[in-house]
């Protein structure tokens, strides 16, 4: 790996749009909308604005989850924000998330619609509406919420982290690829470790803190994420790896991962998602059949 020359700070920092990367065209230093863009809205109360990253695939799998216990009240709209071309700056968005990160959730089931963003936050809030995947017994409560609070703030090691250094950067810099993939083996490792203990992260029940880590942690350990799995050797993790594959075989997990997702194979693409049949008649190989 090549080094950059030694950085001296100055005393005073500015932003250099030129010198973001691969995301400088939407990375700056303030918040705010940059265009006014009203958010659209569909026919179910439940309206999830996302995309589907690891941070927006939680709530996707965690709808379809509900859906599948039959709790016709999750049934919900997904709308997609493609965070590339900036649309997590609109108006709207920024309305539904003053943060402009995806996901967002806007509740329009009571006479007030209610917000809520960042990902922990919106699982939360649907397990607390229809009752499923939180445990009320209080140790097993803390058990759940401890781990799902782990996620939230370990995974921007592992993205904004090492990701950004070792996929995203526009110089490969030894020290900082090296920092976040000690840290992300440490994290791997902690994982590991519970899972030699539990069937699920929290215990012997799965719960939202499945939901939340897989995305992360099980695309880490299956070689997904920033294809950097021979460079970690997350075969190792063998806990991690079991309970990796037992979560990408239920159903709902499977829809939940098409959800707003823009990128791979476009049999798995549902950039929109409105309807259960959805995932039979409007994936992207449907929608655009040449393709």
């Amino acid at each position: 790996m090549s080094d950059t020359p030694a950085y001296v700070p100055p005393k005073v920092w500015t932003w250099n749009k030129e010198n973001g990367g691969r995301f400088a065209a939407i990375n700056r230093p303030i918040a705010g909308p940059t265009q006014d863009k009203p958010l659209q809205i569909g026919k179910h109360p439940l309206q999830l604005y996302s995309l589907g990253t690891p941070n927006g695939v939680k709530v996707t799998i965690m709808l379809e989850e509900l859906l599948a216990l039959g709790h016709a009240g999750a049934e919900y709209d997904a709308w997609l924000i493609n965070i590339g071309a900036g649309d997590q700056f609109g108006s709207g968005f920024v309305d539904a998330n003053p943060n402009s990160k995806i996901p967002a959730l806007v509740d329009h089931s009571g006479e007030t619609p209610i917000r809520i963003f960042e990902s922990g936050a919106i699982l939360m809030h649907l397990a607390e509406k229809f009752g499923a995947f939180l445990p009320t017994e209080p140790a097993a409560r803390a058990e759940c919420l401890s781990w799902l609070f782990w996620q939230m703030g370990s995974a921007p090691f592992l993205g904004g982290g090492f990701g950004h250094f070792y996929a995203y950067a526009p110089v490969k810099i030894e020290y900082a690829i090296d920092r976040y993939a000690m840290e992300v083996k440490r994290q791997m490792d902690v994982l590991d470790r519970r899972l030699a203990e539990t069937t699920y992260v929290a215990g012997e029940d799965y719960t939202i803190a499945d939901m939340a880590i897989w995305p992360w942690y099980g695309g880490m350990a299956k070689g997904v994420l920033y294809e950097a799995g021979e460079f970690l050797s997350v075969q190792d993790y063998k806990h991690v790896q079991r309970w990796a594959d037992l979560l990408a075989e239920r159903p709902a997990v499977k829809r939940g991962r098409m959800v707003n997702r823009v990128f791979g194979e476009p049999s798995s693409q549902l950039p929109e998602r409105h309807d259960a049949s959805d995932f039979e008649l409007r994936t992207a190989d449907k929608l655009n059949p040449a393709t």
